[in-house]
């Protein structure tokens, strides 16, 4: 393998901390799982409009391949070598009240965390058998969840059209991934051994072998965070009775993509701000006072309708899954505050 060639205009972290330097001590590495630094870095190498760029095979990629992995994790969570990761998912400490109680701006709120097996390697370089392993072994998790969270689980592969046309409909079914999870080796085998699961109510879900092993998800119609919070922290107790996830007391939950690491977790709100996002700088402004990211309303690269927009936490490693929900909160509580000025100024209230 030779040194990319990345045009001038490259922006990925990849381009950025790739030096030919830092790929010559690194080229001839393998993980224990045989994983390079040649598959590392293809999805960067063949998407050049990455934001990051690259993607880990294995928990060992972080430590093997950590003069190009440390950079890039220090510049997208502020996270140093020497820091430590520190889990918190105990619902007392998230001292919060529902922040739009008549339902006037806040569509839905979603929390999700992403999960790998220990001892196992991630979707990039996982083998076929290795995968329907997973997709056992969780499914068999699965089973053993009660009361509100039981439900069913839909492989796939079969998957009959009606129950894919359903699933599709309720914005619940995921696709084979897009060119950047193409190129990382994550569509590999598609659809085989992935499936979905959700609950009776429809407001827990589990994504099987999508970009990471698992997405467990607790959703609902508005903003009533904590409990939505409370169901997730219930579910995912339940299954680490039987499931033993990939966890590193620096680097957090073990993710395929640097940037989930840490809490793993996605906190966000489908939120009409119709008035606010006509200054896009005001905007810019309050989310990024909260470590906040805004997205369209169908997720990354998408455009907002209607004025409504998906907003989540962007910290994810170095703080809590408490602290992490609380920067969705606090900064959504500010965003509903700005959004009632303008319609005070206007006389639209």
């Amino acid at each position: 393998m030779n040194y990319p060639n990345f045009p001038k205009d490259c922006r990925s972290l990849l381009c950025k901390y790739l030096t030919k330097e830092v790929f010559e001590l690194l080229k001839d590495k393998k993980t224990a799982n045989s994983f390079t630094l040649e598959q590392a870095i293809k999805s960067g190498v063949e998407n050049i409009d990455s934001g990051i760029g690259v993607y880990a095979g294995d928990k060992e990629s972080y430590s093997l391949f950590a003069p190009l992995f440390d950079p890039i994790i220090k510049e997208y969570h502020g996270f140093n070598r020497e820091d430590s990761h520190k889990s918190n998912l105990n619902i007392d400490d998230l001292n919060i009240s529902n922040p739009d109680p008549k339902g006037e701006f806040i569509l839905s709120t979603r929390i999700r965390v992403g999960r790998n097996i220990d001892n196992m390697p991630l979707g990039t370089i996982i083998s076929k058998e290795q995968r329907k392993e997973v997709e056992r072994d969780v499914v068999k998790a699965l089973k053993n969840l009660d009361k509100d969270l039981k439900g069913d689980y839909y492989p796939l592969l079969g998957m009959s059209k009606e129950t894919q046309n359903r699933l599709i409909k309720e914005h619940f079914l995921f696709k084979e991934g897009d060119r950047f999870l193409e190129s990382a080796g994550l569509n590999c085998d598609f659809p085989d051994g992935r499936g979905i699961y959700h609950n009776k109510d429809k407001t827990f879900l589990v994504w099987v072998n999508e970009e990471d092993q698992l997405r467990i998800i607790s959703m609902q119609k508005g903003g009533d965070i904590k409990e939505i919070f409370s169901r997730l922290v219930k579910a995912i107790k339940s299954m680490e009775k039987s499931l033993k996830f990939s966890y590193s007391n620096h680097l957090g939950y073990i993710t395929s993509c640097p940037t989930n690491l840490g809490t793993a977790m996605r906190a966000s709100v489908h939120i009409a701000l119709p008035n606010l996002s006509k200054d896009m700088k005001k905007f810019k402004e309050i989310t990024d006072k909260y470590h906040l990211q805004i997205r369209g309303v169908h997720g990354e690269h998408s455009q907002s309708e209607g004025g409504v927009y998906d907003i989540s936490n962007r910290r994810r490693l170095g703080v809590t899954e408490v602290e992490a929900v609380l920067d969705m909160y606090n900064g959504v509580l500010a965003l509903i505050g700005v959004e009632r000025g303008f319609y005070n100024i206007k006389g639209k209230k």
